[in-house]
């Protein structure tokens, strides 16, 4: 894995969601997303798109790529092998430069979609942070801990470049694989940041420094931005607070 900047190791998540009841779909998303890339141009962050790209389209990502930003394609593939080699060339003329797919489609499938896509970063996505030990006990009969491992074999099984995870297991990952994974965390909340009726599991959060010293290669942060009175200075403060942690 390449050398990461303090900026490279922060994606900002552009969860956008329309508004029907004011008449927004789709264009209006993509208009607030570039609208957001443009705001960060020369900031050197990732910019991560998922649902819109179903929406929109995979040139979306050509848009954002004009701002001089890197594209994280989180679209989170599950299928079998041959629709997920089809996906990977679909994508691959596009070229994002990070990409999901879910560790539970398995080896196979995942080292085929890599296999179409070996200039992107193919993400396993373990266990959503969402989850708790309760909803991973309901699902695959163990803990949340043991749960991210057995996914995260499976991912290295299939000789992808890395994983998504919650910051709270990036410590025993690194340990297990060292650096043949890359570890890639959502779930964080600033101390700065409030996230009204937020959705994340609380046992599972941490804040960009904590997640960076912990392990992480890079920490997605969605709605601590975009719910910043300024997103620009929002994205420095906590790019600012990533180099603090790595220096």
């Amino acid at each position: 894995m390449k050398k990461l900047t303090p900026a490279q190791r922060l994606i900002v998540a552009a969860d956008f969601k329309p508004r029907p009841e004011f008449g927004q779909g789709p264009a209006d998303v993509r208009s607030q997303i570039l609208t957001l890339a443009e705001s960060l141009k020369g900031t050197g962050v990732v910019l991560k798109v998922n649902s819109a790209l179903r929406a929109c389209g995979y040139s979306l990502i050509e848009d954002i790529h004009r701002y001089g930003l890197e594209v994280f394609a989180d679209l989170k593939l599950f299928d079998i092998g041959e629709t997920l080699a089809t996906d990977g060339v679909l994508l691959r003329q596009y070229k994002p430069e990070l990409l999901t797919t879910v560790c539970g489609a398995g080896v196979a499938a995942m080292r085929a979609l890599k296999t179409e896509l070996p200039d992107t970063e193919v993400l396993g996505v373990t266990v959503l942070t969402s989850l708790k030990d309760a909803d991973t006990q309901a699902m695959f009969t163990c803990s949340t801990e043991e749960a991210v491992m057995r996914l995260a074999h499976q991912a290295a099984g299939a000789a992808i470049d890395g994983l998504i995870c919650s910051p709270k297991e990036v410590e025993v990952l690194r340990a297990k694989f060292g650096v043949a994974l890359s570890l890639n965390t959502p779930a964080i909340r600033p101390l700065w940041a409030i996230v009204p009726s937020d959705d994340q599991n609380p046992e599972r959060i941490m804040t960009p420094a904590k997640a960076i010293k912990a392990g992480a290669d890079r920490i997605v942060v969605g709605r601590p931005i975009l719910k910043a009175e300024n997103r620009y200075d929002a994205v420095m403060r906590t790019i600012d607070e990533i180099a603090a942690a790595v220096a």
